[in-house]
Order: structure tokens, then sequence, then C-alpha cells
């Protein structure tokens, strides 16, 4: 079969003429002229070698092959309608997919609690966390699977903009009865005996790894565990040291159930950022979810610097 007559607006019309029983009434809602209606049905019905409309008791009814028309229609005008308006809402920065993609296992401390706030904000877009830990979240944006980022490196790749969250300190976790509870710092030394506990994540992601420990020419036997609190009991046990989040162990040192020792004399820093393609970065609510994840933050977080 040569390439079909078929489009959209047939479509639209065949269906005018179900809902509304007559041409020319289908040709009102669709404020055409009734020839142009009956125009379409003809040259559907030349195209297809068979009658798709036909009168009955002052009715308009569908023939088998008009049926199966109208079949298409229903699964095909839903659809566009949605995308039309998925689009015009896009254009206007009131709407589309937003999916999170993180490499951080600590962020979901925080960024729950910010997408309960936007959600309320911004009721119509399709807010979702992308399941699971990536290891390349800013692959996702590339090929179109998430939308916004979260990461610990400034993104400088063609076609992505990032925005920074905030910094804060990395702390060592230790036992609250170990003899490294009492030191003022900790240094890289101190790890080289000791297991280090850690997320699932390869070490070029982790600062304590790249930061702390490689310079000073310390490797540590790792073990890893996908649960903060995991971790925590490994440390308390003696099983190991790990460095996390001063803000993610706060509870837990508060509590007495492990010390925090800063790393180094200086301390570690690190600072998350948001990464978003570049064709939305400027859309309104693109850019309200980064201040709602700042404002959370800002409230919520012991001990984080706010960057501009």
């Amino acid at each position: 079969m040569s390439k079909s007559i078929l489009e959209l607006r047939h479509l639209r019309t065949l269906k005018a003429i179900e809902q509304t029983g007559s041409l020319s009434r289908a040709a009102d809602v669709l404020c055409i002229t009734q020839s142009a209606v009956s125009h379409q049905v003809k040259a559907l019905e030349e195209w297809f070698g068979e009658e798709l409309v036909y009168k009955q008791g002052g009715q308009s009814r569908f023939s088998l092959v008009g049926q199966r028309l109208l079949q298409l229609a229903g699964q095909v005008l839903g659809q566009v309608d949605q995308a039309e308006l998925d689009i015009l809402q896009m254009k206007q920065g009131a709407g589309g997919p937003l999916r999170v993609a993180v490499e951080c296992h600590t962020c979901f401390d925080w960024l729950m609690p910010s997408m309960d706030v936007y959600r309320n904000r911004w009721p119509e877009v399709e807010l979702d966390i992308v399941s699971g830990f990536h290891a390349d979240p800013v692959g996702l944006l590339h090929k179109g699977e998430a939308e916004l980022a979260i990461v610990s490196e400034l993104c400088e790749e063609e076609g992505i903009v990032s925005f920074p969250l905030f910094r804060f300190e990395m702390v060592g976790v230790v036992p609250v009865d170990s003899k490294l509870a009492k030191r003022a710092y900790l240094k890289p030394s101190d790890f080289a005996d000791q297991t280090l506990l850690t997320y699932p994540v390869p070490d070029d992601m982790l600062d304590v790894i790249k930061h702390f420990l490689t310079p000073a020419g310390v490797q540590v036997k790792r073990r890893s565990s996908e649960l903060t609190v995991a971790l925590l009991q490994l440390v308390a046990s003696k099983r190991g040291l790990s460095a996390l989040p001063a803000w993610a162990v706060k509870g837990y040192v508060d509590r007495g159930y492990v010390a925090q020792v800063p790393l180094g004399r200086k301390g570690l820093t690190s600072t998350l950022y948001a990464a978003l393609p570049k064709a939305i970065a400027g859309k309104h609510y693109t850019a309200d979810f980064v201040a709602v994840m700042r404002e959370v933050c800002a409230r919520e977080l012991v001990g984080i610097e706010l960057l501009g």
C-alpha cells in the first residue's frame, strides 16, 4: 500500500461525527463547514474503498471500517492532546517531567522533604526520583532519562548547566570509646590499619579517598553498605571507620552511638551541585526546585554553607 492520506484532522472529524451524531453538528464542533466534513469523509472512503459513515434513523452510523478508524482515533487523539498540553506547559515554564538522579546516598535525607515542599508549589510538575544509585547521573541527562542530577563535582560538559547547592564538612566517624574519638583531628595514617566503611561507589567518587587518603599515599581495605545506619552500626561494633557528612551523622553522635572527628587539621569539605540540561535550566519550574532544595537544606541541615 502506498503512503496513507490519513491525518489527525481526519480522526478528529470522525470522532466529532460519532459524538454529535451528524455531519452538520460535527462541523459546528470543529468550526469548519459541513462541506469540508463531507469532503474529508469522502476522501477517506475513496482511499479505503469502503463506506465509512451512513445514515440510519436520522443518525450517522459507522461501518466496520469506520469503527476501526474510530478505535484508532480513541487511541491516538488522547495522547496527542496530552502531549500538546505538556509542551504548552513546558513553554510557559509551568509543567513537564522533572526526574531527579543522585550520586550521593545521603542526599535522600534532604531530597525527600524538598520534594514534598515542591509538590505543593508545582502540583502539575511530574516530579520523581530515578530509582537507584547512579555513578554517572549526568549521563542520564544527556540520554533524556532525567532532567536534574545531584552531583559532587561541578559539571562543565556541553549542554549542561550546574548550580551550586551547599558546602558541608565530611567527618571521620569512629567508635565512641576508641582512642581516635579523643583526637583533635584524624590523620590519613589513622586509617592505614582500619577498614574503611563506605557506600558501594568507586574510589574516585569518595572525597575521603580522593582528597584525604590518596594524596597521603594511604591505601585501605573497604567494606560497603547502601544504608547509612548500617555503616554506623559497623563503626559502633568496631568493624572499621567511616567518613560521612556531619549533618548525616549528627543525630547518632548526639545520642552517643558513634563519635565524629575532623578529617585533617583543616577539615575536609565537599560540595553538592544541581546539574540540568541547558534547554530547561532557565525554566521557572526547574529554577524553583533548585531554590526549594537550598531553602530546605538551609533549614534542616546543620553546619552547611549555602553557595551563591
